[in-house]
């Protein structure tokens, strides 16, 4: 049997997948669109009250068919937000990291102080940051973000200042990396104390090859401490998922990247290759559990 990095990729053009193919394969839960239009609406400006840049995060990995049966059981608890009528929306991001993947390193061994170092478009709003994402060694995430007119694809005079500001002169070492698209649906409770993220469709592009999560999503729990009651962890514990210490950056890189093999992401990726088998089991072989192309 294939290991997990190379039965989830699959070879092809370095460019985002369009929204319609998504839909043609099945790979947004059936029903989505329908329930996203019924939720109540939140706009920029209000999840602006909301921002969280210093929080705890709970991530939990399921698939789109247990998504499809728990959101429409927590519709009344959250709005969704709304951008020109979109809200599932698409997200680009550009990480940067040493050329020894230094700050990858410093995630996969679970280092107690670490950084991501990224550009982000997001592609409805035409909204663009550079941002530095840290998680601390207290295990709380402190976002800075740095808008820019538009999306960053090589360090910038003013981005590396942003960044050695942060992180110091050794940020003047850093390089695109890894490209990450996926689609965002994100909600925000009715009390006004976290943030959700729903993120489907993750694809990954690095030096010509892609790798894609097939019917995984990547759930986010934003919260300003630790403990809070939340409906959607409540319906987690419910369902019997636990969190996750999953990273996109760093499922991708272990998916892409040549001579890196650490234990961590390798767990990671194996229990992505998990659930995607289980919801896949009684289906003909799906079109992206290909092996990855040596070329």
């Amino acid at each position: 049997m294939l290991p997990a990095s190379a039965q989830l990729a699959q070879t092809m053009s370095p460019v985002a997948m369009p929204l319609a193919p998504w839909h043609a394969l099945g790979l947004v839960p059936p029903g989505l669109d329908r329930l996203l239009t019924r939720m109540s609406p939140t706009t920029l400006a209000q999840l602006d009250a909301v921002a969280l840049l210093d929080r705890v995060d709970t991530k939990f990995l399921l698939t789109a068919s247990q998504l499809s049966e728990i959101l429409p059981r927590l519709a009344h608890e959250y709005r969704v937000l709304d951008v020109a009528g979109r809200r599932l929306h698409q997200y680009r991001t550009l990480y940067f990291d040493t050329p020894d993947l230094d700050l990858y390193r410093m995630h996969d061994s679970a280092r107690d102080i670490r950084h991501k170092v990224r550009s982000r478009a997001y592609v409805d709003s035409g909204l663009a940051f550079f941002e530095i994402k840290s998680k601390t060694s207290t295990h709380r995430t402190i976002k800075h973000r740095l808008e820019t007119p538009e999306f960053v694809t090589d360090l910038s005079p003013e981005a590396s200042t942003f960044v050695t500001e942060h992180l110091g002169p050794e940020a003047a070492s850093l390089q695109p990396t890894l490209s990450n698209d996926f689609l965002r649906v994100t909600l925000v409770d009715k009390r006004q104390t976290e943030r959700l993220t729903l993120d489907l469709n993750i694809q990954f592009d690095c030096d010509g090859r892609t790798a894609v999560l097939p019917g995984i999503v990547i759930a986010e729990l934003k919260q300003g401490r630790a403990g809070q009651r939340s409906a959607f962890g409540d319906a987690m514990r419910a369902a019997r998922i636990g969190p996750s210490s999953i990273s996109k950056y760093c499922a991708g890189v272990r998916l892409l990247v040549s001579d890196i093999e650490h234990e961590s992401s390798a767990r990671m990726l194996a229990a992505v290759e998990t659930l995607t088998r289980a919801q896949h089991a009684d289906r003909p072989a799906f079109p992206f559990d290909l092996a990855r192309s040596s070329s």
